[in-house]
């Protein structure tokens, strides 16, 4: 029968639904006009019998005139009620006037009281048609049950809406504020939020609907995060101010200019000097989907070198940098070439070299991320180190012009195994640095990139987008700053100092960071920027709370650039020289010996010992821990 009465209802055209609402308004017309005569009899005539088949003439008449039967049953609303008194009151003037005609005198209370009983019965009979309907609509499909969150204005004109919509049901409101729980608001109980996974479990809601525009969007998102856990679809309904475009319906954490952060002057745009260093010539770079070996690759491609190589292990960020390289150089006459590959391996290091003409290589494959290398350590060290030294190797071989190496200030005295390989990684050019006669080898050491992957902005951004908390790993860490393009300016300046007549070769450069920021403060920052408020003892209202997690395995509270003392100047002011001790070709010989039997055994213990054992200033996690 169900199943009968939806197929009859979904298979009406428009035109047979109109004719229904306009047999409504027919039949009504005489009916309102029966139950008039029987509370009052007004003097008779001997045609009064023609008011009934009148009442049903004029009403098809007037109704088609006011467009009643086009105005749809979801849609029948306040204006479509006035629209109907209108109607109501036109229809009881022309009557009042046909009675005249026909002899009958009809008194004022009556005219008055066919005139309300028309247009109640007129609007009751629209209202159920439209429950019937809706009625019809539901057991024929499936529909989606919501709950409203918000019980305000927008939330009870939304229950309105819905309610028109036979595939949305909604099933009761949620409320934080104690006043509206219990209540019933639109023919809906209020409840506290605390029942939601309740309702969502017995009522088989699928989706919740926010429907509190004015809340801030840290409160929102918090909510949401937590609906989002209990498994539960969740939308947010704009505010009127928003879909008029009073306010824009965006991120407001985007976009951030990264430089801001900083608190100092960079570098200026353009490549000072140096970029003669890579004009003409083909230039490889390792790590080129990175973070720092992409921008590398944008900045090198501005210089116009004759080729590109590059050296990536992961396919989606070399296919990612290759397209959009491919893109930039269109017309340049630099040619793109991309190699995916391991730096590990010496035949493909060596064959990249000798099938290219390779003139100069920047080295920026890394596994960098600290908490994943301290599990890690044998990928990190084989990576790190070995990836380093295959690839120095092939470069020597050759007779590559310049080898620089990117490493991280993490290398100094390290707290983890991540800075432990860099710190062994420079050991190893300083040791070719020494013994080759063609490939001058050099470091550009510097600290974090805003906005790398990885890096703290990224996941600040996420959090605060989340609705927070914002982790922080300690109250007082800091860390030295600078944006990726200023990094990769500078790297590629220091590069170009590469050269006998300018430097001797295994030299340390080191960036000028500025002030280590820290890192709290950045948070702060960070929240502020996006229009939001630090929460805390000081300011429990606030949007965001910042939560300290505690130092990571292997995590400094502060880092260092310097191993040794003092810094020599280059001709660029934020450049400078490291004087630092090395290894002896002996000692490095027999720490790469030890540190292969270590991967060859696959024996995390014995590369944690060859670190310890050669590389200056290393402190174990324990040890660090343990205070000592």
């Amino acid at each position: 029968m169900k199943k009968l009465l939806f197929g009859l209802v979904d298979r009406l055209t428009r035109a047979q639904k109109r004719g229904l609402l306009l047999l409504a308004d027919v039949l009504v017309a005489p009916l309102a006009l029966l139950i008039t005569g029987i509370f009052i009899r007004a003097p008779g005539g001997e045609h009064e019998w023609l008011l009934f088949p009148g009442a049903a003439l004029f009403a098809f008449g007037l109704s088609l005139l006011f467009g009643m039967p086009r105005i749809k049953l979801n849609a029948y609303e306040t204006m479509a009620i006035l629209k109907t008194g209108a109607f109501a009151a036109v229809l009881t003037l022309v009557l009042s006037t046909l009675a005249s005609v026909v002899g009958t005198a009809v008194p004022a209370a009556a005219a008055i009281l066919f005139g309300l009983l028309f247009f109640i019965l007129s609007v009751g009979a629209r209202m159920v048609m439209l429950h019937a309907l809706l009625w019809v609509l539901q057991i024929g499909q499936k529909g989606c049950r919501v709950l409203i969150y918000g019980a305000g204005n927008t939330g009870t004109q939304l229950a309105a809406a819905l309610r028109s919509r036979g595939t949305i049901r909604p099933i009761a409101f949620v409320d934080d504020n104690p006043a509206l729980q219990a209540m019933v608001i639109a023919g809906l109980r209020v409840y506290p939020s605390d029942r939601i996974e309740r309702l969502v479990r017995e009522r088989d809601v699928s989706r919740v609907l926010l429907a509190m525009p004015s809340e801030s969007p840290a409160k929102l998102a918090r909510i949401a995060h937590r609906l989002q856990l209990a498994g539960v679809d969740v939308h947010t309904v704009p505010s009127f101010a928003q879909l008029v475009g009073e306010e824009q319906l965006v991120d407001n954490l985007s976009p951030f200019t990264f430089g801001r952060f900083l608190g100092r002057q960079q570098i200026e745009d353009a490549l000072p000097q140096g970029a003669d260093a890579y004009v003409g010539r083909t230039v490889l770079v390792s790590g080129a989907g990175g973070s720092v070996g992409s921008e590398l690759c944008r900045q090198l491609l501005l210089i116009r070198p004759r080729r590109i190589v590059l050296f990536e292990i992961s396919e989606i960020a070399l296919y990612t940098i290759d397209r959009e390289l491919q893109a930039m150089a269109e017309g340049t006459g630099v040619e793109i070439v991309p190699v995916l590959g391991s730096v590990t391996d010496s035949r493909l290091s060596r064959m990249v070299m000798q099938d290219h003409g390779v003139e100069v290589v920047f080295h920026a494959a890394a596994y960098k991320h600290v908490p994943l290398v301290e599990h890690n350590p044998i990928a990190g060290l084989a990576n790190n180190v070995l990836g380093t030294r295959t690839l120095a190797d092939a470069a020597h071989e050759a007779g590559v012009a310049r080898f620089i190496l990117i490493s991280t200030d993490k290398a100094v005295r390290p707290t983890n195994v991540m800075g432990a390989s860099k710190r062994l990684a420079e050991l190893v050019i300083q040791d070719l640095a020494k013994r080759s006669k063609k490939t001058i080898f050099s470091m550009v050491r510097f600290g974090n990139v805003l906005g790398s992957s990885g890096s703290v902005i990224p996941l600040f951004k996420e959090q605060i987008a989340r609705g927070g908390p914002v982790t922080l790993t300690h109250e007082d860490v800091t860390r030295f700053f600078m944006t990726i393009s200023e990094a990769a300016r500078l790297v590629l300046l220091a590069g170009s100092f590469a050269d006998p007549g300018d430097c001797r070769g295994g030299d340390v450069f080191v960036l000028d960071m500025g002030k280590p920021v820290r890192i709290r403060d950045l948070a702060v920052q960070m929240i502020e920027a996006a229009g939001k408020s630090v929460r805390d003892e000081r300011n429990p209202f606030g949007d965001i709370e910042i939560v300290v997690t505690g130092l990571r395995p292997g995590e400094k509270l502060h880092e260092e650039l310097l191993i040794g003392e003092g810094l020599l100047t280059t001709p660029h002011s934020k450049i400078l020289r490291a004087q630092e001790e090395s290894l002896s070709e002996l000692e490095m010989a027999t720490a790469l010996r030890a540190l292969r039997s270590a991967m060859a055994a696959g024996d995390p213990q014995a590369a944690r010992r060859v670190i310890l054992s050669w590389v200056e200033g290393y402190r174990p996690p324990e040890i660090v821990a343990a205070g000592r």
